[in-house]
């Protein structure tokens, strides 16, 4: 299994325009509350991203055969001024389909946006997720960066 290969009937590929309707919005359901995002809403959003050039690398495993989106990570790449105007990145979004889960797809999307990440010069990579979750991001080379604390103030839900 690889980038190249990701597995039988399955493409590993950057998000599309049209990817509403291979159900992408559908699949992040399964990890956060996605809201009313129509067809017309999703065009412009991605419209929007894709005009930050070396910003947003969404990821995609598609379904072939099913022609649907079964996995997806997002890299943002923020720039910075500290550590001589690095690139620090972010990955977001990590979500498999609940039909595909236990498949290694997670930790070939995962994969992929941490070689990305260090391709494009990142000084630093990181990912917020549940406690549940940790050990999974653990065995990638994630850690808790001790001392340092994830804080938010939510506006809305």
């Amino acid at each position: 299994m690889s980038p190249a290969h990701p597995g039988e009937n399955l493409t590993m590929r950057s998000l599309r325009r049209g990817d509403f309707d291979r159900g992408y919005t559908e699949l992040l359901s399964q990890l956060a509350v996605v809201g009313n995002v129509t067809r017309e809403v999703f065009q412009s959003r991605f419209d929007s991203m894709a005009r930050c050039p070396n910003t947003y690398f969404t990821i995609v495993l598609e379904d072939t055969v099913a022609k649907k989106v079964v996995g997806a990570v997002t890299l943002v790449v923020e720039q910075k001024f500290i550590h001589t105007a690095a690139l620090r990145g972010r990955v977001e979004d990590v979500v498999t389909h609940r039909d595909r889960r236990g498949q290694n797809l997670g930790k070939l999307l995962l994969d992929t946006a941490t070689i990305l990440g260090r391709h494009l010069g990142c000084y630093k990579l990181s990912l917020e997720c549940k406690d549940s979750l940790v050990a999974f991001y653990r065995q990638f080379g994630y850690q808790s960066d001790a001392g340092n604390n994830y804080m938010i103030q939510r506006f809305r839900d």
